[in-house]
């Protein structure tokens, strides 16, 4: 993803990482819906469990999944990094569930608690899961960032910088999970000064919006694409 800009992707490799955000979240709708597929069949069919060998196995699966959640709790906010942050956090609920699992087996012989409790796991990643897949796929769809609708950018810039008679052709999307562009038509009142307008404009929409890159049109007159 931090690969430069070249002749064939003139904005970078910044989606790559939303690609594959988008694959994890999807992966881990599969592995859910396994888990859920197993669990129901040994609740319908019990089998027997080894309950030390599990809480022992168990144990050290969780001891190995904090550290790496740690790991990357320290790391960048990005899409991606959440993520693999779910993968992380399913593993470590699963160690969890199967060290309860083990001691209630181990305690009362009482094996349903293994896929019962699995159910539970599965139903708490499906949600992140499913939140990482719709967050992704907004982006690759060309989805307009939060908080940075066409209307919303529009009324703030005419509000915020002077000389603007009209701003329209507002488009804004993301190239990865922190870098939104924009780009926009600005019709200047009588007597603006066009650098000093694009200046002030460009400005805004980082301060405000946090869009570093934004492509502006600025039209004396009527837009050449639209009456206004």
């Amino acid at each position: 993803a931090k690969r430069p800009a070249d002749g064939a992707r003139s904005y970078g490799y910044a989606r790559a990482e939303i690609l594959a955000a988008f694959t994890n979240g999807l992966v881990m709708i599969g592995v859910v819906a396994w888990i859920l597929f197993e669990a129901v069949s040994r609740i319908l069919t019990p089998s027997p469990v080894m309950g030390l060998p599990m809480l022992v196995i168990a144990m050290a699966g969780l001891l190995i999944n904090i550290a790496a959640f740690k790991l990357l709790h320290g790391g960048e906010q990005t899409l991606n990094m959440r993520g693999a942050m779910v993968h992380v956090l399913g593993d470590m609920l699963g160690s969890v569930a199967a060290i309860a699992a083990a001691l209630i087996i181990m305690g009362t012989g009482y094996t349903i608690a293994d896929p019962i409790l699995s159910v539970l796991v599965a139903l708490l990643i499906l949600r992140s899961a499913l939140a990482i897949v719709r967050e992704s796929a907004h982006i690759l769809m060309e989805g307009t960032p939060e908080g940075a609708e066409g209307e919303r950018i529009a009324g703030d810039l005419m509000a915020n910088v002077e000389g603007l008679a009209d701003v329209h052709h507002v488009h804004a999307w993301s190239l990865g999970s922190n870098r939104a562009v924009a780009t926009l038509h600005a019709r200047l009142a009588t007597g603006a000064e066009p650098g000093a307008a694009l200046a002030a404009i460009k400005a805004r929409l980082a301060a405000e919006f946090g869009i570093a890159h934004a492509t502006v049109q600025i039209e004396p007159e009527s837009c050449p694409d639209h009456t206004h």
